[in-house]
């Protein structure tokens, strides 16, 4: 069923498999009591939590820790005037059980820049949402800038 702005809400388990797919997505979190967003890299675990690599030293690692952030990622085709967008929201934690690193270590993400001494942060999906855009329905005000 498409809204009224031409977006079909997606289920949480399509919102789950269509992340599953995209390399890249953008964590939403504060810094300084201002918004920040920075793109990063990630993973999925079983459980659905998005799984981020980061340096220890990092600001996103201190900044996040403990905090409810919203992790964004999405795949647009500009031609085809369709696509999608997946949020999902929920407390991040560094992840510090010797067990549970050992696990992630082989299903996590990938270091994209690999430092030194790297961190696991862990972002629970206590919300997920997601709209989709398929071609041809072109809600009013949507421009793609090409």
């Amino acid at each position: 069923m498409y809204s009224d702005d031409g977006f079909r809400e997606l289920e949480r388990h399509d919102c789950l498999r269509l992340m599953a797919r995209a390399p890249v997505g953008r964590v939403v979190y504060t810094r300084r009591a201002l918004p920040a967003v920075l793109p990063v890299g990630f993973a999925l675990d079983h459980d659905g939590a998005v799984l981020l690599r980061t340096s220890a030293a990092s600001e996103l690692a201190r900044a996040v820790d403990g905090a409810v952030v919203a992790f964004e990622t999405d795949e647009v085709d500009v031609a085809r005037r369709s696509g999608w967008s997946v949020v999902v929201t929920g407390r991040a934690t560094v992840v510090t059980d010797p067990a549970e690193l050992d696990r992630l270590a082989r299903t996590g993400p990938d270091s994209r820049v690999p430092a030194p001494q790297e961190v696991l942060v862990r972002i629970e999906p206590e919300l997920v949402t997601g709209r989709e855009l398929v071609a041809g329905r072109s809600p009013c005000g949507l421009h793609l800038i090409a």
